[in-house]
């Protein structure tokens, strides 16, 4: 009888220790905890039953499984793909896609790896939308690829419960082969643009000189204007001047003749001498030559003779003052502003005077358009 009663005694503790096992492990089964970031699918012996929320959740132990989703947007890379252009030129291009979970139900139910689904599409969806355009707007239209890939992805993702919020394509880039040929044709342009540029800088650089050349042409002739004015000016002074020499020299000639015949007739025998009536007159002017001053005869003034009005005013005698006035005036020219004003035209700060070349030229080439059309009027009038 106490055999048995050993036995018994010897089971049980190992019974109980296996039924507290089970029920830790049922615990541990059980409690199911959810980070704030996720959404977790349950399923109980295979069937669907719920999303388990954010915290802990409690589920049958044993026959539960669950399955994690992220609800975060998450990055997907597209490996580089290779795509031939509607211009037959093979390009190569790779794409990342943002996505987010929105129904965690539909990404359990409607699809098997929903990342690896969204992959797949994106990259055949990259190969079509490049297929569709041509090299150059592979290459200068980037946002209108992200827009068509975005817009291709949409409708098979949303039954799958995923958004797709952007579509960036990284590179996209040629064959050896076109890369060549672009640097080349953009090495032309830059050699025609740069040709074209120091063209437009000769052509400028040659109508500024011929406008710097002009002004000074202008400014040239200004002051050999000038000069001739102040020179013609002196000599009319000069003429003026020997003219007034020329009237008191012949006036002496006149008085000395006269004081030679004098001295004549009284050298000779005879005791008769016949003064002349003017005398007087021309032993006054003679005094007046001695001593700087008329000879006065009975009380009044003798004057020498002078130049009629019609010669003074044909010589400028009575303007003298006012010619010296004006050479004085002319010679006191501002010769510092016709300085500033050449240093202007020099230096190309004068915009009211000199044109712009490109203005000119245009002028000039409506002038020979006016011409040719006026020519081929004539000519066809000519014809009829």
């Amino acid at each position: 009888m106490f055999a048995p009663l050993q036995l018994g005694g010897t089971v049980f503790p190992l019974v109980a220790l296996l039924l507290l096992a089970i029920a830790i492990v049922a615990v541990y089964q059980a409690v199911e905890i959810v980070n704030a970031y996720e959404k977790r699918a349950l399923t109980v012996f295979g069937e669907y039953r719920k999303l388990l929320e954010p915290g802990i959740n409690f589920i049958p132990p044993f026959v539960s499984r669950t399955y994690t989703f992220d609800m975060r947007t998450q990055t997907l890379d597209v490996p580089r793909q290779e795509a031939i252009t509607r211009d037959n030129s093979p390009v190569t291009a790779d794409a990342v896609v943002y996505i987010k979970v929105m129904d965690a139900r539909k990404a359990f139910l409607e699809v098997d790896d929903y990342k690896k689904a969204v992959s797949n599409l994106a990259q055949t969806t990259l190969r079509a939308v490049l297929g569709d355009m041509e090299l150059d707007d592979t290459l200068n239209k980037r946002q209108e690829i992200n827009a068509k890939i975005r817009k291709e992805l949409d409708e098979p993702t949303d039954e799958w419960g995923i958004r797709v919020e952007s579509v960036e394509v990284r590179e996209v880039n040629p064959s050896k082969d076109v890369q060549q040929a672009m640097e080349q044709q953009t090495s032309a342009e830059r050699k025609r643009r740069a040709m074209i540029l120091e063209a437009q800088g000769e052509r400028r650089s040659a109508v500024e000189k011929a406008e710097g050349d002009k002004q000074s042409n202008i400014i040239r002739a200004q002051g050999e204007k000038q000069s001739q004015i102040l020179e013609a000016q002196g000599d009319a002074i000069s003429t003026v001047l020997r003219a007034k020499s020329a009237e008191s020299m012949g006036e002496r000639a006149i008085i000395e003749r006269g004081m030679e015949t004098l001295e004549a007739i009284g050298q000779g025998e005879s005791t008769t001498f016949v003064l002349p009536q003017e005398l007087t007159s021309l032993v006054g002017r003679y005094g007046k030559h001695l001593t700087g001053g008329d000879v006065a005869s009975d009380g009044q003034l003798l004057e020498g003779l002078d130049f009629d009005a019609e010669t003074r005013e044909m010589l400028g005698l009575d303007d003298i003052e006012e010619i010296l006035g004006q050479i004085d005036q002319e010679a006191e020219m501002d010769v510092e502003s016709m300085e500033a004003e050449a240093e202007a035209i020099k230096t190309g700060a004068d915009p009211a005077k000199i044109k712009d070349p490109d203005e000119v030229i245009a002028e000039m080439d409506g002038e020979l358009e006016t011409e040719a059309a006026g020519d081929g009027d004539d000519l066809e009038t000519e014809t009829n």
